[in-house]
């Protein structure tokens, strides 16, 4: 005689199920030790913003970095550059810092801009045109992933992500483009 399955789970399988299930969930919780454990006191904006305005001081030194080691970009740089400070600025205000009517604004209590930023780890290439397309690709980079972090962000630093997002295609674009070339 064939066998069959049960019409319903034995009382043993399900003992069994449960029991995986409350050593799985035992074993989750024990592994909260990295880095959201800490920052679960920190809120998700907050932790957010200063992970942008970071990233914005990398891109700076990317700047300064490409411009000191070819002068020659460095008028060319140098709106691109000031656009980046603008964003890291932005970044670092929360919306209870927002200008009042009477436009004074102040920085974020945060790490914010004042926190000192890590080394680029990249070295400018020697040619020109090579540093231009690294710091494209550092732009692009940055761009591609703040597109990705608006999935996760509060109203109004979504809309700012998106803006700056924005802005670091465009400067892809200035980056890798011939200036008075006619297309």
């Amino acid at each position: 005689m064939p066998w069959t399955l049960p019409s319903r789970p034995s009382r043993r399988s399900l003992l069994a199920g449960a029991a995986g299930a409350a050593g799985a969930a035992l074993l989750t919780g024990c592994s909260e030790t990295g880095p959201t454990a800490v920052d679960a006191g920190i809120p998700l904006e907050r932790r957010m913003r200063e992970a942008a305005v970071r990233d914005s001081a990398r891109l700076l030194e990317r700047y300064d970095a490409t411009a000191a080691a070819h002068p020659a970009l460095a008028a060319r740089l140098a709106p691109l550059r000031a656009a980046v400070a603008a964003h890291a600025a932005a970044l670092a205000l929360t919306p209870s810092d927002a200008p009042s009517p009477s436009g004074s604004a102040t920085p974020s209590g945060g790490t914010g801009a004042a926190a000192a930023p890590a080394p680029s780890a990249e070295p400018v290439p020697p040619k020109p045109a090579d540093a231009l397309t690294a710091l494209a690709d550092a732009e692009r980079s940055l761009s591609q992933a703040r597109t990705i972090d608006l999935a996760g962000a509060p109203g109004e630093l979504a809309r700012v992500l998106a803006s700056v997002a924005a802005c670091g295609a465009v400067h892809t674009y200035l980056l890798t483009s011939t200036p008075g070339a006619t297309p």
